[in-house]
């Protein structure tokens, strides 16, 4: 989330003094670098993001603890909650790992920012152990590429993966006359339904995208690009190892965020601006019907399971899911964004060899397909993918598993955190009709140049879908 620079400094040098207060540190002797199996009881610190009412991953993490100290007499697990919005999360773990006084041994990490935690020097490389490992063969090469930097070692062990479409409510489609089997073929098809909407069914929110700087890294992939991947261009030439900018695309994607936004089709742009938005979507206006149309991620009915945080049972008849189409249904008719999260091992942790025991009872086959299942993630082990009793654990398990097909990834270079906070400022500057979709792209083109090195590391030219 973009700041003032003497904010980030006084809240950095906070929060850094803050955790170096309360951190124990270890006391047990530190095993050879490259051992499978820790020398002796440990004290492991795992750092994992807690941002509004949902307690999956803290009850998840909680079970795994029991088992792990159970099996290592002696070892002790301590679960560190870093209660934080998606990006001031980030922030708040990049501060801890740069000292070994306050360096978690596991940390949750988003697939996005390992090659840029790479550079910066935060984070361990796991071959060594991998190599041992008999289990890494279970998962899927997309999901080992997520988590590989660029210098070709793998940095983290997936947890799952995800895939991003159209939530509607059926109930609020019938009172505007649309079809219970929405299956839009553009843009205009969205617009159009998002009006109707607007027009037949007063006191509902026609269409939810998540845009501008509280919501961090959810405006820029669940929102933007969604749009952006869904036009004949793209942020990144894989073939000419340059930056795009000058796109159509991204002007369009910006006049498509301008149009729901100016015509009353999105929130108001105070309530989108709201930290808590993507709480208040999951818990609040879906389930409270008070949302129609929401651009949103395959996880989000985990907030209506028994064991989340708004449980809904009537969700699976309520709610129809249908693919993000294309801008003008060419190439394959429609998009999605996929990302991920791993557990990796700071640089600087003091006990990685009992860290990495720890990571591989995070990712038996029974710990991860319970993950999946509760944590409504994509399934990214083939034993549990191909596990009836996952294939078969939500209505929507199936459709959001089928995107994989058409789905598309976040460049995953160091310099891509710092171009989304651009994508980010963009968004937010028109939504807010503080710019033209034009002129926030012009802005949007000169920081990239200054960001990956000069005009000559940009190209106008995208790759193809």
């Amino acid at each position: 989330m973009s700041r003032k620079r003497f904010k980030v400094a006084a809240v950095a040098s906070a929060l850094l003094l803050a955790v170096t207060a309360c951190s124990q540190g270890s006391t047990t002797k530190q095993p050879d670098a490259g051992s499978s199996q820790s020398s002796g009881p440990a004290h492991i610190k795992i750092a994992y993001q807690q941002w509004g009412p949902g307690v999956v991953m803290k009850n998840f993490l909680a079970g795994v603890k029991s088992e792990y100290e159970a099996a290592h007499p002696g070892s002790q697990v301590e679960i560190v909650p870093v209660v934080a919005s998606e990006n001031d999360y980030y922030t708040k773990i990049q501060l801890m790992m740069r000292s070994p006084n306050t360096a978690p041994d596991i940390v949750y990490e988003d697939t996005f920012l390992i090659n840029s935690d790479i550079t910066a020097g935060y984070l361990k490389p796991l071959d060594d152990y991998i190599a041992k490992w008999d289990q890494w063969s279970q998962f899927e090469d997309t999901a080992k590429g997520a988590a590989r930097g660029q210098d070709g070692k793998t940095y983290g062990v997936p947890d799952g993966t995800d895939t991003r479409a159209l939530w509607y409510n059926k109930q609020i489609f019938a009172k505007a006359g649309l079809p219970a089997d929405w299956q839009p073929k553009t843009w205009d098809d969205v617009l159009s339904a998002a009006r109707t909407i607007k027009q037949k069914v007063p006191g509902v929110i026609p269409f939810n995208m998540y845009s501008g700087k509280p919501m961090g890294e959810a405006s820029a992939m669940q929102g933007f690009e969604m749009l952006l991947y869904g036009t004949k261009d793209t942020l990144y030439n894989y073939d000419q190892k340059k930056w795009v900018v000058g796109s159509q695309g991204f002007k369009d994607s910006l006049n498509f965020v301008k149009t729901v936004f100016s015509e009353g089709l999105a929130p108001s742009p105070k309530d989108a601006l709201s930290p808590n938005m993507g709480s208040k979507v999951g818990t609040e206006l879906l389930p409270q019907q008070k949302l129609a149309i929401d651009l949103d991620g395959s996880w989000i009915y985990g907030n209506w399971l028994k064991s989340g945080a708004k449980p809904w049972p009537q969700w699976s008849t309520v709610l129809g899911q249908t693919a993000m189409p294309t801008q003008d249904g060419s190439g394959k008719g429609k998009v999605s964004l996929s990302g991920g999260w791993t557990w990796a091992i700071p640089a600087k942790s003091k006990n990685p060899d009992a860290a990495w025991d720890f990571i591989k009872t995070l990712q038996t086959q029974k710990n991860a397909a319970k993950y999946a299942t509760d944590g409504a993630q994509i399934a990214v082990r083939k034993d549990v993918a191909s596990d009836a009793a996952y294939k078969s654990s939500s209505a929507s398990t199936q459709f959001f598993t089928d995107l994989v097909s058409v789905t598309v990834y976040r460049p995953a270079l160091p310099e891509y955190p710092k171009v989304s906070n651009e994508i980010i400022t963009a968004m937010e500057s028109v939504m807010t009709g503080q710019t033209s979709p034009d002129n926030a792209a012009k802005n949007y083109d000169q920081a990239v140049e200054g960001i990956v090195g000069g005009k000559d590391k940009t190209t106008t030219q995208s790759t193809g879908q």
